[in-house]
């Protein structure tokens, strides 16, 4: 079921390939790495990509962009339909395509072919293009974007559009309500030699885009650094919630649809680039481009089964990550476990929270608890940033949902030592460590609950006395 506003995707649809294998050799006839246990892994790729993830996300999309009849273009079809409604535009020759190769989760080498353009608009995507609500310009500099210029010059006027610029292509139109370059690009754009990365050179070159393409604002993404906005003057930072060291590739597409759907919701600009941000910084823990592939839906709403958090830790490890787990029961959620949790995640590049079910904290806590039941638990931890999955376990102690997990650290908080932790020795049999980090003195859901059914019956005592 789609939600919020539907998206129109707008760009050049592209085949990615990753080559997938183990390099821990040299050949022999040349100081090159011989590639071990190869596998393939096809994706859409460019404004395809985009819309993809966007559908993924729940949101209707269509896709206007060049597709053939040869045999990348029937691979990338096959992949987005039914998710994505296509709105096809004549293609002037192959669909283009882009190989990595990848030996422990980093690329060793890139090779492109194809060099398939759009080759002109049709009524039908002029047809859908006037009537969409919200636009993401995926612009991939192979002429999709070109094509319908006019058209999307007009529709900027009434309708929340984002383009993410190439390189080389041509320029957003005017009036666009964000335009989200990588630093770098943003540099090249304004002709400007430096590889300054200083928050105020970001800010200088945000704002003359702002000025020169006569868009409303500009959003400069600075990877893990999150992203800066600018609307001329008064810049903002919008920060990573966590570092990350995974793939990247794909990022930046994840990063405008999600703040082209926003936008297209009422989202203000700040609060768009700041789902943008998340939802880009979550993308890259877990897996990026590589996880972005066909697969079974994520675990229910109660994520009782911890399908997602296994799937997340598995495409964390591959692509050379630190996964980070931490448990506990989460009743009354505060700012001991927030700080925890913000602790945690930033040990590693990922964060999933086992959580015990209602019938593991009754046994732990006693009659009355928990206060706050199982699903209610999950969705606000998944609120949080710092979470990237949540896991429930229903024994006493998640020693068997963490060998499903094996995570490299295992944080507990509270005043244990290692070694009292039942976690520690199965930790072990795979290399994981298992550490405690402190809670905040007097913080503690027991605590609150006492301090709220103290203050409920003084209140009742004053009430009587009346």
């Amino acid at each position: 079921m789609s939600t919020g506003t539907p998206l129109l995707v707008v760009g050049d649809a592209l085949l990615d390939r990753d080559l997938v294998g183990r390099a821990e050799r040299l050949a022999p006839d040349a100081p090159v790495p011989v590639l071990d246990g190869c596998r393939e892994r096809l994706r859409p790729g460019g404004a395809a990509l985009a819309a993809y993830l966007a559908a993924r996300a729940g949101r209707a999309v269509t896709l206007i962009a060049p597709l053939g009849a040869d045999a990348a273009s029937r691979q990338v079809r096959a992949m987005l339909e039914p998710l994505v409604t296509l709105v096809p535009l004549p293609l002037d020759g192959p669909l283009a395509e882009k190989t990595r190769v990848m030996a422990g989760g980093r690329p060793v080498v890139r090779l492109d072919r194809g060099d398939g353009r759009a080759a002109g608009a049709t009524s039908w995507a002029r047809r859908v293009l006037a009537e969409a609500p919200a636009v993401l310009v995926a612009d991939y500099a192979r002429g999709a974007a070109e094509v319908l210029r006019e058209e999307l010059a007009a529709r900027a006027r009434r309708a929340a559009l984002v383009w993410d610029p190439h390189p080389r292509g041509g320029p957003p139109v005017p009036g666009a309500r964000l335009v989200t370059p990588t630093g770098e690009e943003a540099r090249r754009f304004t002709g400007e030699q430096s590889a300054d990365e200083d928050l105020s050179a970001v800010a200088r070159t945000a704002a003359e885009l702002v000025r020169r393409w006569r868009a409303v604002c500009v959003a400069v993404t600075l990877g893990g650094r999150g992203a800066l906005l600018s609307q001329g003057d008064g810049p903002m930072l919008v920060p990573a919630p966590a570092r990350h060291s995974g793939d990247a590739c794909g990022a930046g597409d994840c990063f405008a649809a999600t703040a082209a759907g926003l936008l297209g919701d009422g989202a203000l600009p700040a609060e768009a680039v700041q789902g943008a941000v998340a939802a880009a910084t979550r993308y890259v823990a877990e897996g990026g481009a590589r996880a972005a592939v066909p697969g079974p839906d994520p675990a229910g709403a109660d994520g009782s089964d911890g399908t997602d958090a296994v799937g997340l830790a598995r495409r964390v490890r591959e692509a050379g990550g630190t996964v980070v787990a931490a448990g506990g029961c989460f009743d009354l959620l505060h700012a001991g476990h927030v700080g925890l949790l913000q602790q945690a995640r930033g040990i590693g590049d990922c964060l999933i929270v086992c959580l015990n079910s209602d019938a593991s904290v009754r046994r732990r806590k006693g009659r009355g608890r928990p206060l706050n039941p199982l699903a209610d638990r999950v969705r606000v931890l998944r609120a949080l940033q710092c979470v990237d999955a949540v896991a429930v376990f229903d024994e006493d102690t998640p020693v068997e949902l963490l060998s499903r997990l094996r995570p490299h650290v295992w944080v507990k908080g509270g005043d244990y030592a290692v070694e009292q932790l039942p976690e520690a020795a199965r930790l072990a049999a795979w290399g994981g460590q298992a550490i405690v980090l402190p809670y905040l003195d007097g913080r503690s859901s027991t605590l609150l609950a006492t301090r709220a059914a103290d203050s409920l019956g003084a209140g009742s005592s004053r009430a009587g006395q009346r």
